[in-house]
C-alpha cells in the first residue's frame, strides 16, 4: 500500500509530475496531431479517440494501430510512451489503449478498453482504466478509473465534442481524501476547406481554473500537414507537422511552456482498411 500521507511521498510526486501543469493530464497520451494544434482534441475523429474522447471513435470506420514518444523537459522521468488499437466492427469500435509514464522512483502505467457506438449523426463511449502508481520504497497501487465521451456533428463540416475524465472519482488511495483529477471538456472541429481545419475547447479540472484552446491545421498536399495552436492557463504554444502517405501518418509535435521550456512528441499510426 502506498503511503500517500508522507511527506516524502508528495515531494517526489510534485517532482515527477511537475508538468501536469494545471490539470493533472498533461502527460496523458494523446499522440502528436492533437499536440500539434495545442491538444483541442474533443471533436476529432480519429484513431487517437481512445485517448482523447471515447464518444469521437465511434464514427471511425477502419481499424488502426498506433504507437507515440513524449519527452519532456529533456528529462527521461517525464517520458510517456503509449500504443493503442482501434477495431471497427457492426455493433461499434472497440478500443484498447496501454502508457506507461515516469522512471524508476515514481512510474505510472495505464491499461484502458473502451467502446463506442454511433446513432445516426452522433456517437456516445465509455471506457474503463486501470491506472497503477509505483514509488519507490514506499509500494504500488492501482485504481479503476472511468470515463465517458460523445460527438455530435451538427453539420457535415462542424462536430461537436464532449468528454468527462474519472467520472468515478477514483482516489490515490483509500487512506485519504486526495482525488485524481476529474476534467471535463468540451470543442468544436470545423472543417473550414479541404485543407483547412480549426478547433477550439474548453477544459476544466473541477478544482482548478479552466483552460482554453485553439489549433489549427492546414495540409500543403493529401501528404504533408503543418499544425499549430494555444493553450491558456499556463501559455503555451504548440507547433507540429504530419506525413500521412497511404494507410500510415507520421506525426511531429513541440510544445513551448514559458516556465519550463519545450516538449517533444512523436506519434506513429497505421489504418488497416476494412474488408
Amino acid at each position: 500500500m502506498i503511503k500517500l500521507h508522507c511527506p516524502l511521498f508528495w515531494a517526489m510526486f510534485l517532482a515527477a509530475t511537475v508538468t501536469f501543469a494545471q490539470n493533472g493530464s498533461e502527460t496523458y497520451p494523446k499522440g502528436a496531431r492533437s499536440v500539434g494544434m495545442a491538444n483541442a482534441n474533443t471533436g476529432l475523429i480519429a484513431p487517437w479517440s481512445i485517448f482523447n474522447n471515447v464518444g469521437a471513435m465511434g464514427q471511425i470506420n477502419q481499424n488502426a494501430v498506433f504507437c507515440a514518444y513524449d519527452h519532456r523537459l529533456g528529462l527521461n522521468e517525464l517520458t510517456t510512451l503509449a500504443a493503442g488499437a482501434t477495431l471497427a466492427s457492426q455493433f461499434g469500435v472497440f478500443g484498447l489503449s496501454l502508457s506507461s509514464y515516469g522512471a524508476e522512483l515514481f512510474n505510472q502505467q495505464s491499461l484502458g478498453l473502451g467502446f463506442s457506438h454511433q446513432i445516426d449523426k452522433n456517437s456516445f463511449g465509455l471506457k474503463i482504466n486501470y491506472l497503477q502508481t509505483n514509488i519507490e520504497g514506499y509500494g504500488k497501487r492501482g485504481v479503476p478509473i472511468l470515463e465517458f465521451g460523445g460527438l455530435s456533428q451538427i453539420l457535415p463540416q462542424l462536430s461537436f465534442g464532449l468528454h468527462v475524465y474519472n467520472i468515478s472519482r477514483a482516489k490515490l488511495s483509500p487512506d485519504t481524501d486526495d482525488y485524481l483529477p476529474t476534467i471535463i471538456k468540451s470543442g468544436i472541429s470545423f472543417q473550414a476547406s479541404e485543407n483547412l481545419r480549426i478547433n477550439v475547447e474548453a477544459e476544466k479540472d473541477i478544482l482548478l481554473k479552466p483552460i482554453a484552446k485553439f489549433g489549427v491545421e492546414y495540409g500543403f498536399s493529401k501528404y504533408f500537414w503543418a499544425r499549430c495552436g494555444y493553450q491558456s492557463n499556463p501559455s503555451n504554444l504548440h507547433f507540429g507537422i504530419g506525413f500521412k502517405p497511404k494507410n500510415f501518418s507520421i506525426d511531429y509535435a513541440m510544445a513551448q511552456n514559458n516556465l519550463l521550456g519545450f516538449t517533444h512528441h512523436f506519434s506513429f499510426s497505421y489504418i488497416f482498411p476494412k474488408p
